[in-house]
């Protein structure tokens, strides 16, 4: 008896949202892991109005260090 591999559309779109994961994983390489949790804290210290910047030059330093 022969079986053909039929996979569900629920399967099918979990199937894709998993590859989508592993290449968008994939594109980021592997510094880039690493400093993205540093360049949006960064971010976040810019935002405030007076010693962001100052805050922030430390960190930009850091990520450009991670890269």
């Amino acid at each position: 008896m022969r079986r053909s591999f039929v996979v569900s559309r629920s399967g099918r779109r979990r199937l894709f949202s998993a590859a989508l994961i592993v290449l968008a994983a994939a594109s980021l390489g592997g510094c880039g892991v690493v400093a993205f949790p540093v360049r949006v804290s960064s971010a976040a210290v810019k935002v405030v109005p007076v010693a962001g910047d100052v805050v922030a030059a430390p960190l930009d330093a850091t990520a450009d260090t991670i890269d």
